[in-house]
């Protein structure tokens, strides 16, 4: 069995000063706004949700992007002012999508450290980067799929099939070439991956932490 943790480094929780200026001023201001929890989600096209929703509006879309973060407790947020919002995911903390230059998350952020590629049992491949373990978007999984090869040989159809059979957290011979990246591919199904990797996906108060059932008006 692969050591994940030695390919895998837990990304430390986001410094407050890359958020937004008025964010830090209002955390200032009031410091003790409890948490809300439930609302707001990001599904597996990289969109964020509220109430399962699809938000469109580029100005809010782009505010959550720049102040997206974690806790230590590997649960994601937004911190919207003095208040933060945990995050229900749908499957890993980042959706990523291939441009020109490589690997970019559904948040804007550069992916220029991949370490290995975790393979789930139907065929999810994600990565894990600098900033945390990402879903490769499904329009882009034919792409990555074709970079994969075993022993400098392409994958077919019944290697594939081999893969997926394989019991979670098993090593593989596969590698996945990105670029100059050759990075190594483990299998680990869906359900582990929030254990391995240390997020949830549905985050929940923790023991005397103050909450809140319902968004500001």
């Amino acid at each position: 069995m692969m050591a994940l943790s030695s390919y895998f480094v837990t990304p430390s929780p986001r410094h407050s000063s890359e958020m937004d200026s008025w964010v830090l001023k209002a955390m200032e201001r009031w410091p003790n706004v409890p948490a809300l929890f439930g609302w707001l989600g990001l599904d597996h096209r990289g969109r964020w949700l509220i109430q399962g929703e699809a938000i469109t509006h580029p100005r809010i879309v782009e505010t959550i992007n720049r102040n997206y973060a974690h806790d230590e407790f590997g649960r994601w947020y937004f911190q919207n002012g003095p208040q933060r919002g945990y995050i229900e995911l749908e499957y890993a903390p980042y959706v990523l999508r291939r441009d020109s230059e490589g690997f970019v998350t559904h948040s804007g952020l550069r992916v220029e450290r991949p370490t290995q590629a975790i393979l789930d049992e139907v065929g999810t491949l994600s990565l894990c980067t600098e900033h945390g373990l990402g879903e490769v978007y499904g329009g882009d999984l034919d792409w990555v799929l074709d970079r994969l090869s075993v022993h400098d040989a392409a994958l077919n159809e019944e290697d594939v099939a081999e893969l997926l059979d394989l019991p979670s957290h098993s090593d593989t011979d596969a590698i996945l070439a990105l670029g100059h990246e050759r990075l190594p591919v483990v299998r680990v199904n869906a359900g582990e991956l929030p254990e391995t990797f240390g997020f949830e996906r549905h985050p929940q108060p923790r023991e005397g932490e103050k909450f809140a059932t319902r968004a500001p008006d």
